[in-house]
């Protein structure tokens, strides 16, 4: 059970009110980690900073390397919500993760990832001559700000045990 509500429209103040409407008229509907997040406007806007951080990213590896790094960041910090998401989006694509033969850069992006959640004080000096040989310093600091992000909201939905939205529900089972 979810410790914080999700504030839904119709018991939303006209501040919140008119943060909602701006991001459902760019984003399309809130998710439930969203309804819960807008409770604070500030850190709704923080942690909303992960799309323009995502496409900043995507211009460099593609939207499917960032499918896999977000996946591989949300599987190893053990976020049910933010898992599954990027489940459906792999199943929706027809990509089973755990066979799937990855480019090297995405090899590359799924280790840093993984390494990052698991001990990020720790990440093997290799993983970074292996990011570097593909990507700028620039690049390296946009990957890894995004992967903080994607573990700031890993731990939103896990702290505040968010509840899966029932889109994804069909996701938990795979096929």
């Amino acid at each position: 059970m979810a410790y914080i509500s999700q504030l839904e429209y119709e018991q939303a103040d006209e501040k919140h009110k008119k943060v909602i409407d701006e991001w459902v008229s760019v984003h399309g509907p809130l998710t439930n980690m969203k309804k819960t997040l807008i409770h604070s406007i500030p850190a709704f806007h923080a942690l909303m900073e992960w799309f323009p951080l995502e496409a900043e990213i995507e211009s460099f590896l593609g939207e499917r390397a960032v499918n896999f790094f977000s996946y591989a960041i949300s599987t190893t910090n053990d976020c049910l919500v933010c898992s599954i998401f990027f489940q459906k989006i792999l199943d929706d694509a027809g990509i089973d993760f755990e066979h799937f033969e990855f480019t090297e850069e995405e090899k590359i992006l799924i280790d840093y990832g993984k390494a990052i959640v698991t001990d990020a004080n720790n990440v093997p000096a290799e993983i970074f001559d292996r990011l570097k040989s593909k990507w700028s310093e620039e690049q390296i600091v946009a990957i890894t700000a995004f992967a903080t992000i994607m573990i700031a909201t890993n731990l939103i939905n896990k702290t505040l045990q968010v509840t899966l939205d029932d889109e994804l529900v069909p996701y938990t089972k795979r096929k």
